[in-house]
């Protein structure tokens, strides 16, 4: 299919994707869903395959990291392949990939290498623990960077050991960091006229994800701890139980709590010294949740999120996956986009951006395609033959 941008915003620039997994795909998904040209390179292989991510192609896992792209099959290790993809990559604005450190220089295109022929080439790395160091060489995984990262330490209800997150968050930090530092390069080229190498990894998203909780050792010496469901400094804020479910309530502030006392029918806990201040509710924290708890036992979810919601309290329920694209402001939203995929014979939903552009809107312009299933399409427009491109395929070089 000739190539369909996704938006008008970055329709400009063309993006090779080297990518696997899931830290280097969310990084690209970036790109092709505001539009950018993005062909997904990929070794040939047997079409019934996964992408060395745990899962097979057709499954939603893939086809919500790849929509909107085309797709190449070339294999990098022949001569002949590699001419190509240097001719692919002299006339890129893009590259990114997710090779361990050391894959790129043996295969011959490296920043460096490339940059000779293309000075405007931006070039994104993304890996487990960085480029150098003395972990470079070290495989990555999500979990062993929520580990090293900290955020195992801080997740989960205290005494209860270190606990992951529920979503690949090293992962998926890393890839969005990755594309914000695409952005800011491809901004500094219209003023210098050149590319650059930017590189980030699992463990430094992590790090960094770690926010107030890392500048609380950093500034002042305090290790943060477990809390479960309880919110560090904010008090009263968690989960509680409802007559009929969960909800989450976040009271931060005196004016807030006063609010949240009056919606519980219990004012006298305003001037109560055990919960008068911040400081004062922070010690007594399991005493108070305890009172709190015992009251929204009285009442079910949707009734306390609307009447704490109407009195200028945060709070909402605690949704299954499923509950959550039921909810009327999140079908507002759009969270949820068809596209259609002729593989799999029907409308699929993926998974929309989070970001409302006025004038240049993203969309579901592509299924995720198959392997190399614009092969043709793309080395037509890199000036190679049928012929040419059928020898190609008999000899495996597609």
């Amino acid at each position: 299919m000739p190539f369909a941008p996704a938006s008008t915003a970055l329709k400009r620039f063309k993006v090779l994707d080297l990518t696997r997994v899931r830290a280097g795909p969310t990084c690209v998904r970036q790109l092709a869903d505001w539009g950018a040209n993005v062909i997904k390179i990929e070794a040939p292989v047997d079409p019934a395959g996964g992408d060395s991510m745990g899962g097979p192609r057709h499954g939603s896992d893939f086809q919500n990291l790849h929509r909107n792209k085309r797709a190449l099959s070339l294999n990098l290790k022949d001569p002949e392949g590699l001419a190509i993809f240097k001719k692919l990559a002299a006339e890129a604005d893009v590259i990114v990939e997710n090779y361990r450190p050391d894959v790129k220089t043996r295969l011959g295109i490296d920043y460096e290498t490339l940059s000779q022929d293309n000075p405007g080439l931006v070039y994104a790395s993304i890996s487990g623990f960085g480029q150098d160091g003395p972990y470079a060489k070290r495989p990555g995984f999500d979990q062993i960077a929520q580990g090293m990262g900290g955020l195992m330490s801080i997740t989960g209800a205290p005494g209860e050991g270190p606990m992951r997150v529920g979503i690949p968050i090293a992962d998926l930090t890393a890839g969005l960091f990755a594309a914000q530092g695409i952005f800011i390069a491809l901004l500094e080229r219209e003023d210098s006229g050149k590319g650059q190498w930017i590189h980030t990894s699992l463990l430094q998203a992590q790090i960094f994800m770690l926010d107030f909780q890392a500048s609380r050792w950093t500034m002042s010496g305090e290790v943060a701890g477990q809390a479960g469901n309880n919110h560090p400094t904010s008090i009263p804020t968690g989960a509680f139980k409802t007559s009929d479910g969960f909800i989450n309530l976040a009271v931060s502030g005196g004016e807030i709590w006063q609010r949240c006392a009056k919606v519980l029918g219990r004012e006298d806990l305003i001037d109560n010294p055990d919960y008068k201040t911040g400081g004062d509710r922070s010690r007594n924290r399991d005493t108070l949740n305890a009172i709190i708890q015992e009251i929204l036992e009285q009442k079910s979810s949707g009734e306390w999120v609307d009447a704490f919601n109407a009195a200028g309290v945060p709070c909402g329920p605690i949704y299954a996956i499923n509950e959550v694209f039921e909810d009327p402001q999140v079908r507002h939203l759009g969270m949820a986009r068809d596209v259609a995929s002729p593989t799999l014979g029907r409308d699929i939903a993926l998974i929309n951006q989070p970001i409302m552009m006025s004038r240049t809107p993203t969309a579901m312009a592509s299924h995720p395609p198959d392997p190399g299933e614009q092969s043709d399409e793309i080395l037509g427009e890199l000036g190679l033959s049928a012929a040419e491109i059928d020898d190609l395929r008999a000899r495996r070089v597609i």
